[in-house]
Formats: structure tokens, sequence, C-alpha cells
């Protein structure tokens, strides 16, 4: 099982942390890793085939904490496609003149609608053919682009079919917020004021978050598996799909 992680707050903040342990679950998963940061309208991405617990790219991510408000990583365990660096997650693409990525845990079977020209697989995976076709399917239903619960509401009728041909955890952000799917296995915390201390449940590291935040700061985490062992994490039920922004979750109907 691949292993996800988000992040969305409402100020730039670095992920080194939760990176850190979750970096370390690659132990198992060691396909490949990718972390995506957005930055205003631009996006940092960084993929590599090796696994992130020796890939000098997540070292460098690990030792240089770059802020972002919204974050997207991923370690791969092959399931479909070739261990290869067009294979490796997040997946990024460009609808309304913004940027998107996107990262899966899963495995579809048989899921191989139709794409048009616009958006097209660079790599043969189930998971980037998935997104293709949210992002084809999102054109058609929105003429340019719509709210977040606009966009919340048809995310999670067009996650339905995806989500019929096997197991959809995925994680999406365009910059304005985090959308988090659940089909197996998914939990999410947010942190606000008063801002406690929190010990790594992969790792023997712990921090005080008290220490290096603002009374005004909000961050929320998303994953396949709670990071921390000292915190509360809340599970999202099957068939969820849940928006954060500005660090907290919202609430759609």
């Amino acid at each position: 099982m691949c292993q996800l992680l988000g992040l969305n707050a409402n100020t730039p903040t670095d992920v080194v942390f939760s990176f850190t342990g979750f970096a370390t679950r690659a132990e198992e998963h060691r396909d490949g890793f990718g972390i995506a940061f957005f930055e205003g309208r631009g996006v940092r991405l960084f993929v590599d085939a090796q696994s992130a617990r020796c890939s000098p790219v997540a070292e460098m991510v690990r030792r240089y904490p770059i802020r972002s408000d919204n974050i997207l990583a991923h370690i791969r365990k092959a399931t479909q496609g070739r261990v290869a660096l067009e294979n490796t997650h997040p997946f990024q693409r460009e609808l309304w003149g913004r940027y998107w990525v996107f990262a899966h845990n899963g495995d579809l079977k048989d899921f191989a609608p139709p794409l048009h020209a616009s958006f097209r697989p660079v790599g043969d995976t189930d998971s980037e053919h998935a997104f293709c076709w949210l992002m084809q399917e999102l054109a058609k239903a929105h003429a340019a682009v719509p709210s977040v619960a606009e966009l919340s509401a048809t995310l999670r009728e067009l996650a339905l079919p995806i989500a019929g041909r096997g197991s959809f955890n995925f994680l999406l952000s365009n910059g304005q917020a985090l959308w988090a799917h659940c089909s197996t296995r998914l939990a999410y915390i947010e942190r606000a004021h008063p801002f406690r201390r929190a010990r790594l449940a992969d790792e023997d590291l712990s921090i005080d978050f008290s220490a290096v935040t603002a009374a005004t700061d909000r961050v929320a985490v998303v994953v396949t598996e709670p990071l921390t062992t000292d915190e509360t994490w809340t599970a999202l039920a099957p068939g969820e799909l849940a928006v954060f922004q500005d660090g907290h979750r919202l609430a759609l109907h």
C-alpha cells in the first residue's frame, strides 16, 4: 500500500517534522516518492524513483524547510506501472490557469475511460489515468474555476465511479484547498492554539509546536496512517470526501 501525506495551513508552514516520520515508511514502500509545495500559483514539485529512505532529493526536503500552505507527498509501492520517474506521484496538470497536483493510494482494476487531447497520462499507472479523467470531467462540468464548495460537490460525484473500480484514496490540491478522498484508510488532525508537543510514531523525534508557531496559526495534516502517538487523529470513513482550507476542515452539504 502506498502512503499519502497532505498539509493545509492558513500560513506558509514547513513539513519537516511530518515528512521525517513519513519517509521512514519508505522502508516497505521503495518504488519512489514525491512531494509538491504550492507557492502562490506556482508549484515546487520534487519526484524520485528511488526510495525516500535513500533518495538525495528526500534528504534535501528533510534539511531544507520549504514553507507552503498546501503540500502533498507520496511514497510509492508499485501495483500498476513500472518503477520509473514518469510513474512517480504527485502528478501535475494545469486547469483554468491553475496548477493541480494529485497523489493516489490504491489499485484500480480495468479503469481506462477515453481521454481527449487536453489530459493524457505520460506514464502507465492507473493513478495518472484517473487523475487525467478527473481533470477532464471537471473541465466539462465547469466553464471556469468554480468555488471550493462547487468543486467539492463535483469531485464527490466523480469519485464514485472510480472508487467502484477498486481502492481510491487520493489527495488533490490546486493551491486553494486540499481535498482528501477515503476509500480504505485516511486520517487527519487539525492543530491550533494552544499548540502542544507531539512525538512521531516511526522515529524517536518530538517537537514542541508552541515554540515554532503563532497563536493564529492553523494546520491540518492528512495521512494514510497517523504519524504521531500522542495526538488524536480522526479517521475518514470509506467513501468520504473531506476538504481543508486555511488549516481546518470545511463542512460540505
